[in-house]
């Protein structure tokens, strides 16, 4: 692997950028025209930038380096859902999927190189946690999927969720930056309500983004309203209980007025009986608030089952007659491990 002693030039503000042409004897406009090139265009070199000089292409080479993700493999579902490893600058690989729906084209992006976290039936919990992603490899992963979605399926993306591997409020201000660029105007220029960031539950992060005044959409992988079960197969949970998640999210809830999604995947015979319906039903009277049952994808590190049709639907029913809005979610990708859950490298080759 060969490191250069180059400076990421996408870790630069805009700001930043014209002390250094200015530095140089280079006009300051300079900046905002390979700021334009960078974000709002994707180029992925600096030969690409075909306003500028050659000689001022040349000194941005001798200086800096754009740290490009690329597309190591990728493979096509028998649903059409496409999951990609991504290659990192430095080696690493996390992947990516493309969930194509008649109504939408949703774009699943990683934070982290694999999870600091160990959630029991998630395949990316038995990974190490090797870094965070900075904020442009996580929008190269916006920029390649949606070429994705164009090529193969005709439609730009509409929606972003950050539900693929890593836990992003331990990376936040890289996610932070990342989103800003995705919805900056001088940037990819999508709407911060098509993107949701989706969380294990870490309290007081919960609590910033309410600071933040965040304009996405929040969903938290709630899959028990029980302390003792949730702790069972989410140990972050022992930190971070029901009551301090509770309190955080009305803190977040007064700050933003953004409803909150909670993800619960029904476990056969651990979460999925109606007393658990009954236990989550009562969590969801503190924020107002959306369900979405999710369907358990197998992982090979984990014997969990998911739980019988009937009892997805009895535990749906009742959320709905205590006016839960409630949505059963089908998995996509299943048979090339892109579902939920089922994301981890098994090789970098």
């Amino acid at each position: 692997m060969v490191y250069t002693n180059k400076t990421d030039i996408r870790a630069l503000s805009l700001s930043q950028l014209q002390e250094h042409f200015t530095s140089i004897k280079e006009p300051a406009y300079r900046a905002k025209q390979v700021y334009q090139w960078l974000w709002e265009k994707a180029a992925r070199s600096f030969a690409e930038m075909s306003n500028l000089s050659k000689d001022l292409r040349k000194k941005l080479d001798e200086h800096f380096t754009i740290n490009v993700v690329e597309v190591n493999s990728a493979q096509i579902s028998n649903d059409r859902t496409i999951k990609s490893a991504f290659r990192l600058y430095d080696g690493n690989i996390v992947e990516g999927v493309l969930i194509p729906m008649e109504e939408r084209m949703t774009a699943c992006v990683s934070s982290q190189v694999g999870c600091s976290l160990t959630c029991k039936f998630c395949a990316t919990g038995y990974m190490d946690r090797k870094r965070n992603l900075n904020a442009d490899e996580i929008y190269d992963q916006v920029v390649l999927i949606d070429q994705q979605a164009k090529q193969n399926y005709n439609a730009p993306l509409s929606n972003i969720v950050y539900m693929g591997m890593g836990e992003p409020l331990l990376n936040y201000a890289n996610v932070m930056k990342s989103i800003e660029r995705i919805t900056a105007p001088d940037g990819l220029n999508m709407a911060s309500k098509r993107i949701t960031v989706s969380t294990a539950g870490i309290a007081k992060m919960i609590k910033k983004l309410g600071d933040d005044a965040v304009k996405f959409n929040l969903a938290l992988s709630l899959h028990a309203a029980n302390d003792k079960k949730r702790h069972e197969i989410m140990p972050i949970s022992e930190h971070n209980s029901l009551s301090a998640l509770a309190e955080a999210l009305k803190y977040y809830y007064s700050k933003t007025k953004n409803p909150v999604t909670y993800e619960y995947i029904v476990f056969n015979h651990f979460n999925d009986e109606l007393q658990d319906a009954v236990e989550l039903a009562k969590f969801c009277k503190h924020v107002p608030c959306k369900v979405n049952l999710i369907e358990y994808n197998p992982i090979q590190f984990a014997d969990f089952v998911n739980a019988e049709g009937d009892k997805i639907d009895a535990f749906a029913n009742y959320l709905k007659s205590q006016g839960i809005n409630t949505n059963i979610r089908r998995s996509r990708g299943k048979d090339i491990d892109a579902a939920c859950g089922q994301l981890a490298v098994k090789e970098q080759a």
